[in-house]
């Protein structure tokens, strides 16, 4: 299989092989169909890293237990406006989007609502969740941690503590929402090991090495003793991504009173921060995403300094690359074919059929 050629499938065609597949490592009709889109769905928003390429990741914790194949949360707590949920290890896949909606019931209501979710197995990229609250003229923050895990040293360490912590937010506006997620580190494990697997340094340098080096060399990451993630910011700033990281596990793991000591045996499990703000709480939904268009028009008109590389809205390009997909087919590298290839031979489910070409 070449390494240069891209694969592209139809995305309702790779979406029903994706639900199959997971169908047949147990999980329920509604659970592998949740599995299926949202898996997608970060693939055509261009999470390449949180995308299809986690099935396997998936199926394999479906045969062994990790994962639930069927149920719903446990509601632990709750007052008029605040929830804390216990996912019982279902996929983030599948309890997202009902902690997402649960949160828009609350600020239809009292003008925000909350919800804090613990053990739900990974929930890959969290741009796909973002546009179920934007269609509803919401706001909506996102927050996950993973308490099992330490691959991100506080700014001055060379050893790990955090978890990446992604964080994203979704704004309406009287256009395209503004859709953004990054994570509270340099970067994200997955882009790591992409870079390992196509021989490739990292744009900047993103780990911290056993000897306290800053370093773009991706291989560290599997030496002994191993290097970490840096956090936002770096070397020289590095300070306000510990702050950010603190921010998001006091909202995450000290909120739902499930940290890295309970859950030293729960793998990639995340806990995640739901929240979602009704503007109509304030006044007009319409003059909200009016004054929201109006902040990224006058955005979009700063001089850019390089004419080539104009300022651009975050989640553009990601809508431009969803359009683009639904169009011409969803685009895979011939490295996640291999993954898929193992994921249809596991499953006993065929690919559909790729038009490939080159890359």
């Amino acid at each position: 299989m070449s390494e240069s050629k891209i694969y592209r499938v139809d995305a309702a065609a790779i979406t029903d092989w994706a639900q199959a597949c997971a169908r047949h490592a147990g999980a329920s009709a509604q659970v592998a169909a949740h599995i299926a889109r949202y898996l997608v769905a970060g693939d055509l928003l261009g999470f390449r890293t949180h995308g299809l390429l986690r099935l396997r990741y998936n199926l394999t914790c479906l045969d062994n237990g990790q994962s639930k194949a069927a149920g719903e949360p446990l509601v632990l707590n709750q007052r008029s406006a605040v929830q804390l949920w216990d996912a019982d290890l279902l996929p983030g896949l599948y309890t997202m989007p009902k902690a997402i909606e649960a949160a828009i019931v609350m600020a239809k209501q009292c003008g925000t609502g909350t919800v804090v979710m613990r053990r739900t197995q990974h929930v890959a990229a969290l741009a796909v969740y973002l546009e179920q609250a934007t269609d509803a003229g919401m706001l909506v923050q996102l927050m996950a941690a993973t308490p099992a895990q330490r691959a991100v040293a506080p700014f001055g360490a060379k050893s790990a503590w955090f978890s990446p912590n992604p964080l994203a937010i979704g704004v309406p506006t009287t256009g395209a929402p503004v859709l953004f997620d990054i994570s509270l580190s340099m970067t994200a494990a997955g882009k790591v090991r992409t870079a390992i697997a196509e021989q490739r340094q990292l744009p900047y340098a993103a780990l911290i090495t056993a000897a306290g080096d800053y370093t773009c060399d991706p291989n560290t990451f599997l030496a002994d003793p191993p290097s970490v993630l840096a956090p936002l910011g770096g070397e020289q700033l590095g300070y306000k991504g510990t702050g950010l990281n603190l921010f998001s596990e006091f909202w995450t793991l000290a909120l739902s009173q499930y940290g890295r000591h309970q859950a030293s045996g729960d793998g990639d499990a995340n806990t995640v921060w739901v929240q979602v703000i009704d503007p109509e709480a304030f006044g007009e939904g319409d003059e909200f995403r009016r004054q929201s268009q109006a902040i990224v028009t006058g955005m979009l008109e700063t001089q850019a300094i390089d004419p080539a590389k104009p300022v651009r809205v975050p989640g553009s390009g990601a809508l431009a690359a969803r359009q683009r997909q639904l169009e011409q087919g969803v685009e895979y590298t011939a490295a996640v074919w291999r993954q898929l290839q193992w994921c249809a031979e596991h499953c006993q489910q065929p690919l559909p059929e790729p038009r490939v070409t080159p890359e």
